[in-house]
């Protein structure tokens, strides 16, 4: 199913409109799919027409690398590749554990550029975000040395993670941004407060991450409590059992409009980033190609300045129950709201 996807530009770039985050593959939800899942997908999504996929340093501790790597390098000239570092699996205890761990040091990121570079199995990264800004070094190092890896060929262009407008500009200074990856939905909008504006006033592309709210506007998971013992949204304060329902109501009439539009309720949620600015590439995740498909369908779905009215009316950061991380995530993001 070749399709010929909308594109948008991100930095020396030009994108499908609709990328891929393929986190879900190896890290967050549970356990990981198993490797041929994997590769079904990003093949898949390579024959839908993304051009977008994105991975870290932090995935499966490397492992979403070696999967990404392994699979795509015959088709390496097929799409942009994106992965981030400053955010790592370390033995912190010298136990064998990996704990993660936030490192903006110039050394550090290097070295997980090199072996980034080894488990994707390129001499380049398209764009290299950093995964976090580790408030301890100040952004012009960390950018500083992402510029270095430009300069000598091991990357090609620069983004930044969960970072606030002031941050950005700052970073822009020392070396032009070309991506901004924050979370960003109906139910998550803190990105509108400035991020938006300061990526559209720079020439950033802006990269929607959790675009369906981590499954929320998919509109199937009713019951929190059958969620894996490992997936993170049991930390989340949205997932908590009594935020979540009362979360819950948002939705029927959310998944009554997607049914007058005659798309999917996941559709209706990307849809709606991507009327919101042409800058806004969102990056939904997925451990199936049923769902992958579904999702790329949301290019077709038009939506009436009336109707993205009445969607922002309908699910907002106002009505919304539990913030999006807990403390510790909150302390570890540099944007003007959670």
């Amino acid at each position: 199913m070749n399709t010929t996807m909308v594109q948008r530009a991100l930095g020396p770039f030009q994108v499908s409109a609709i990328g891929l985050g393929c986190m879900n593959l190896s890290h967050a939800y549970g356990a990981p799919v198993a490797p041929e899942q994997g590769e079904r997908v990003l093949l898949a999504a390579l024959d839908a027409g993304v051009t977008l996929l994105d991975t870290a340093t932090l995935y499966g501790f490397g492992a979403n690398e070696s999967l990404v790597g392994r699979v795509l390098k015959p088709h390496r000239n097929r799409f942009v590749l994106a992965s981030k570092c400053g955010m790592s699996g370390v033995d912190v205890h010298g136990d064998g554990k990996l704990v993660r761990v936030i490192d903006g040091r110039p050394a550090t990121l290097r070295q997980q550029c090199e072996d980034s570079l080894r488990r994707l199995q390129t001499d380049v990264i398209d764009l290299y975000y950093l995964h976090r800004w580790d408030k301890q070094v100040p952004i012009e190092d960390s950018v500083g040395a992402l510029s270095d890896l430009v300069q000598a060929g091991k990357i090609r262009s620069i983004g930044l993670s969960e970072v606030s407008a002031d941050t950005l500009r700052r970073a822009h200074a020392v070396h032009p941004v070309a991506a901004l990856q924050s979370e960003y939905s109906l139910w998550t909008r803190n990105p509108e407060i400035a991020v938006l504006q300061a990526c559209r006033a720079l020439g950033v592309a802006f990269v929607a991450f959790s675009p369906v709210a981590r499954g929320f506007l998919c509109g199937e998971l009713n019951d929190v409590s059958a969620l894996d013992a490992k997936d993170i949204r049991r930390s989340m304060p949205r997932f908590a059992a009594d935020n979540y329902a009362a979360n819950l109501p948002l939705l029927e009439p959310y998944r009554a409009l997607a049914q007058e539009l005659g798309c999917s309720p996941a559709q209706l949620a990307l849809a709606w980033l991507l009327h919101k600015a042409p800058h806004i590439i969102p990056i939904p995740g997925t451990t199936s190609v049923a769902h992958l498909q579904d999702d790329l369908g949301a290019v077709g779905v038009a939506l009436s300045a009336a109707q993205m009215q009445r969607l922002e009316s309908l699910i907002h950061d106002q009505n919304v129950a539990g913030a999006r991380y807990n403390p510790q995530g909150c302390s570890e993001v540099d944007t003007e709201s959670f």
